[in-house]
């Protein structure tokens, strides 16, 4: 049993991965982050740098209570299937995931990877807002 999150460089990520974190701690189970972070999709390396911090944040808020493991995705991989894949080979309670605040339009549209990951997912899927 375990906790997915995916390391993304966006402020749902940031969101997310807190999140994951305090549930991890809450359930007594293995908290793995996805790192899932690439210049290419993200855009903005201060972004990425502000992941160290976040990632901190994160060991700090565990300590040593439950066991943190990184699982780097391979720089061309599917964000969804990616998060999917390492949460079925660790037997996951859950995946956190971010989801953006959206306008009344685009509120029609999930976002493919969340609506993917919500779909998809063989676990109960905890989204939480930026």
């Amino acid at each position: 049993m375990s906790v997915v999150v995916g390391l993304v460089p966006t402020k749902e990520g940031r969101a997310a991965m807190v999140r994951a974190a305090e549930e991890a701690v809450r359930r007594r189970v293995p908290l793995i982050v996805v790192d899932i972070a690439d210049v290419s999709r993200a855009g903005d390396t201060a972004d990425l740098t502000s992941l160290g911090s976040v990632l901190q944040e994160v060991r700090a808020t565990i300590g040593t209570t439950v066991p943190l493991t990184v699982h780097a995705a391979a720089d061309d991989a599917d964000l969804a299937e990616e998060l999917i894949t390492v949460a079925e080979q660790h037997d996951a309670d859950t995946i956190v995931i971010g989801l953006r605040q959206r306008s009344a339009t685009g509120k029609l549209d999930l976002g493919s990877n969340a609506q993917r990951i919500l779909l998809d997912a063989g676990c109960p899927v905890i989204t939480v807002k930026g």
